[in-house]
């Protein structure tokens, strides 16, 4: 088999430094193309020891680097963006970095006839949800600035399918979590919030009676559809990737209470709280990438405590 080489943009932030590791396992190489705002020397330094982990600290705005980064690579996966809540305060940097990085990466993987892209998108394409579980094919509502640039670059690669024979899986990542995630992350920020208030022996504190919930998919089943998607013979559709499973904020706080091993009850913050719920319909990803989860919420958020735990 001829050599496979990737280019992976964002290539040193949190999901792909479980991917990366499934990608060599494979006899993949891997050119990672992340500018380091907000990457991860210190894994990067060690991918390279061995030898078929190379950076390139460039920028995914200039089309330039992109292309010439993109130069001789049999695959893409994109991954380089602005994350949400940052896309809120700072829109201008949001839709530069976004949709001129979308922009780059696609048409340099199509100059370059790449065998196959993968797209990080996002389940905030479909915004508030009028059923559960969200199939892809249901009404989209992009909210924020993050939102509208992932249903875009959607669109893009539509484009460039039709127009240079592209093919590519856009994968819809629901609520990512696991070891080693920057505590700022935007929809798994509660997971850290309560972790810390039990570590300091205090209850978590629900907003409203904690019936908003998410669909919590760990970093690892991540990971395995990130490599699937690079392999698959079905393409070109966007894809759930999640559990299929919505985990209220109660039920969350409940799991972590037991997995600290704190003798605390949570406590309701009674308000009005925008009672938002997610679950993802997984059937695509099952046919189309022959992809399940493997992890489930309890087990992840028991190995995530004790992770913390022995880390600290």
């Amino acid at each position: 088999m001829a050599e496979k080489t990737v280019l992976f943009t964002g290539g040193a932030g949190f999901i792909a430094a479980y991917t990366i590791p499934m990608l060599l396992e494979k006899g993949y190489k891997i050119r990672v193309l992340d500018n380091m705002t907000r990457g991860d020397r210190d894994r990067m330094n060690e991918l390279a020891q061995t030898g078929n982990v190379e950076l390139i600290e460039r920028d995914v705005r200039y089309g330039g680097a992109v292309r010439e980064a993109m130069r001789g690579c049999t695959h893409a996966i994109h991954f380089a963006t602005v994350s949400i809540n940052k896309s809120q305060a700072d829109p201008h940097e949001s839709i530069d970095i976004n949709m001129i990085g979308n922009h780059n990466v696609f048409a340099a993987a199509a100059d370059e006839g790449v065998e196959r892209l993968v797209f990080a998108s996002s389940a905030s394409v479909y915004g508030d949800p009028e059923h559960l579980p969200m199939h892809e094919d249901d009404k989209l509502n992009p909210l924020t600035p993050y939102c509208i640039t992932k249903r875009a670059g959607e669109d893009l690669l539509g484009f460039y399918q039709r127009r240079q024979g592209l093919t590519w899986n856009a994968l819809r990542f629901f609520n990512v979590y696991g070891p080693g995630q920057k505590t700022e992350a935007y929809y798994t920020s509660v997971i850290n919030h309560f972790v810390n208030r039990l570590r300091n022996g205090e209850a978590p504190i629900i907003d409203g009676d904690g019936e908003q919930s998410m669909d919590f998919i760990h970093v690892r089943d991540i990971a395995r559809s990130v490599v699937a998607a690079l392999e698959s013979e079905q393409w070109g559709k966007p894809i759930n990737i999640g559990t299929g499973i919505d985990t209220s904020i109660a039920q969350l706080a409940k799991i972590l209470i037991e997995a600290v091993g704190a003798d605390v009850e949570p406590q309701f913050n009674r308000r009005d709280v925008l009672v938002s719920r997610r679950a993802a319909d997984i059937s695509r990803a099952k046919e189309m990438l022959g992809w399940e989860p493997t992890i489930d919420v309890y087990d992840g958020m028991t190995d995530l405590v004790r992770n913390d735990q022995s880390a600290g």
